[in-house]
C-alpha cells in the first residue's frame, strides 16, 4: 500500500480577507511531490482557508492513489485537533468541510500530526502564490520552477489498480480542477456565529475559567484537551477586497489568531533530600532540608538528560533550597541561570512539616480525615490548604505563560505544585491530587496555548535516571 504525505495552510490577509490555500502531496518514501495545488478562494477567515487546503490536498492524494496511506501534516492546531477527533467543531463553516474532508479517504487510513510553521514552507508559499494571483485578479498556477503536473511524473507505482505515474498525475489535475469547480460554486465563508461558543458551567477548574474569557469560540475541545481558536463573538461583516489591496484586519474576537507555538513548562520534582525516602511531609513552613547525596546525583543526571535533548531555553526554580539546588546543577549543565519563582513554593503543611503520614493520623486523626475529603481544609495549625495552592499556582501558570510565550521553560518544583498543574491542565478534580505519583527528580510536560488550555504531553517519565 503506497503512502502519501499531505501538507496543507491557508491564510487570510485580514481574518477574514482575501484567502487562499496551499496543498502539497508527497511520496512518504521518497519524499519526491507528487502533485500541488492552490487557490485563491475570496474573502474567508483562516480557519476556512486551512481546511479548504486540507481538502485540496487530500483530493490529490486521492487521485493518486485512493488505496493509499495519508498522513497529514499542517501547523493549524484547530484543524488537526478536530479531525483527530480531539476536539469538537461548533464553528458552521468549518463544518461542512471537515465533513466533506473526512469522506476522501476511510478515516483509519488516514493520520494527522500539527507541525510549527517554519517546517510548513511548501504549502505557505503556495497559499501566499494563491493570494498573491488573487490579489492581480488571476488564477494561481504552479511555478516554472517546479515541474507542471501536466508533465508526468517519475513516481513509484500505484498499488491501487489501475494506474501509473502518469495516469495518476492526470487523475490529480481532473481532481484539483474539479475542486475548484466545486468551491467557486459555493458562497463565501458565512460570517462567524452571532452565538458564542459556551465552555464550562460553574464547575470549571481554574484553566477553564482562563478560557472562558475567549468565551466566543470557534470550537470547544471535546474533552479538557488543548482549546480553540477564538472566534467573533459578533457577526463579521464581509466585504469584497479591493483589487490589489490589503483587507484591513477587524478588532476585536472576530480576528482569530493562530495559536502559535505554546509555552511548554517541562515539571521537574527536585531530587532526594533526607527527608524523602521517608515520605515525611516537607512543605514550605518546615526545615527546607537541602539534597542528599542520592539527590544531587538525581540533579546531574536529569541535567545530562535535558542537555541530551537541548530543548530548554530557561530555567526557573522554587525558592526553596532543594529545588534551588536541583536547578542549578541542570542550569548549569545547560549554561543557562536560574530565574526563581515564589509562586512555585510547596504547600505549607503547618504542624505537620517532618511528620510520616502515619504520624499524622496518630496525633491529629479528625483533621487529616477532613484535609483528605475536603481541599478547602488546612493543616493542623494553619498551613496551605490545596484549593489555596490552586489559586497560588494558577496565578503562577498565568505569569510564567506570559513571560516566556512560545518557549520551553524547566520549572523546578515540588509535589504539589507539579500535581496541582498536572490536575488543572487535565481539568480532573481535586481527589485527584491523591493519585498521583510524582518520583523525586521526575519529569513531566505541559503545553500552554494561547488560548489558555493546556495539553498534557509527559506524565512521571524517570528514564533518566537509570544508569
Amino acid at each position: 500500500m503506497r503512502e502519501f504525505i499531505v501538507e496543507a495552510d491557508g491564510g487570510s490577509r485580514g481574518n477574514p480577507g482575501p484567502a487562499g490555500y496551499g496543498a502539497v502531496v508527497s511520496d512518504a518514501v521518497t519524499g519526491e511531490t507528487l502533485a500541488e495545488a492552490a487557490e485563491y478562494i475570496g474573502v474567508a477567515t483562516n480557519n476556512v482557508a486551512e481546511y479548504r487546503g486540507l481538502l485540496a490536498g487530500l483530493r490529490a492524494a486521492h487521485a493518486l492513489d485512493p488505496a493509499a496511506r495519508v498522513h497529514v501534516r499542517m501547523d493549524s492546531k484547530l484543524a488537526v485537533e478536530q479531525m483527530s477527533g480531539r476536539w469538537k467543531i461548533k464553528h458552521p463553516d468549518l463544518k461542512p468541510l471537515a465533513a466533506e474532508a473526512g469522506r476522501v479517504f476511510p478515516p483509519g487510513r488516514v493520520t494527522y500530526e500539527w507541525m510549527p510553521r517554519e517546517r510548513n514552507k511548501h504549502a505557505d508559499r503556495l497559499a501566499n502564490e494563491a493570494m498573491d494571483a488573487g490579489a492581480k485578479g488571476e488564477q494561481w498556477s504552479p511555478s516554472r520552477s517546479r515541474a507542471d503536473l501536466d508533465t508526468p511524473r517519475a513516481v513509484p507505482e500505484p498499488s491501487g489498480p489501475p494506474g501509473d505515474a502518469a495516469a495518476g498525475a492526470a487523475k490529480a489535475r481532473a481532481a484539483l480542477a474539479e475542486g475548484r469547480a466545486t468551491d467557486s460554486a459555493r458562497p463565501a465563508a458565512a460570517p462567524a456565529s452571532t452565538t458564542a461558543a459556551s465552555t464550562t458551567a460553574a464547575s470549571t477548574t481554574a484553566v477553564e475559567a482562563a478560557a472562558v474569557e475567549a468565551a466566543a469560540a470557534e470550537a470547544a475541545p471535546a474533552t479538557a484537551a488543548p482549546g480553540s481558536r477564538a472566534a467573533g463573538a459578533a457577526p463579521v461583516a464581509r466585504q469584497a477586497a479591493p483589487p490589489g489591496g490589503r483587507q484591513p484586519s477587524t478588532p476585536g474576537w472576530s480576528a482569530a489568531p493562530d495559536l502559535g507555538a505554546p509555552a511548554t513548562f517541562v515539571l521537574l520534582r527536585h531530587g532526594e533530600t533526607p527527608l524523602t525516602p521517608q515520605k515525611r511531609f516537607s512543605g514550605s513552613g518546615g526545615t527546607d532540608p537541602s539534597l542528599s547525596d542520592a539527590g544531587r546525583e538525581q540533579a546531574r543526571r536529569v541535567a545530562e538528560a535535558l542537555a541530551g535533548r537541548g530543548t530548554i531555553q530557561a530555567v526557573v526554580a522554587s525558592p526553596l533550597a532543594r529545588t534551588r539546588e536541583t536547578a542549578g546543577v541542570v542550569a548549569a549543565r545547560l549554561g543557562l541561570d536560574v530565574a526563581i519563582e515564589e509562586g512555585l513554593r510547596e504547600t505549607d503543611f503547618g504542624a505537620w512539616e517532618g511528620l510520616t503520614f502515619g504520624e499524622v493520623r496518630e496525633r491529629h486523626p479528625d483533621d487529616l480525615n477532613t484535609w483528605l475529603a475536603d481541599p478547602e481544609a488546612h493543616p493542623t495549625g494553619g498551613g496551605e490548604s490545596f484549593a489555596e495552592t490552586a489559586v497560588r499556582i494558577e496565578a503562577t501558570r498565568k505569569k510564567l505563560v506570559a513571560a516566556y510565550a512560545g518557549r520551553t521553560v524547566l520549572l523546578v518544583t515540588h509535589v504539589t505544585p507539579i500535581k496541582t498543574m498536572l490536575r488543572l491542565a487535565l481539568g480532573a478534580p481535586p481527589e485527584s491530587l491523591f493519585r498521583m505519583e510524582l518520583s523525586a527528580a521526575s519529569l513531566s510536560a505541559v503545553a500552554y496555548y494561547a488560548d489558555g488550555n493546556a495539553s498534557v504531553r509527559l506524565f512521571n517519565d524517570t528514564s533518566h535516571l537509570r544508569p
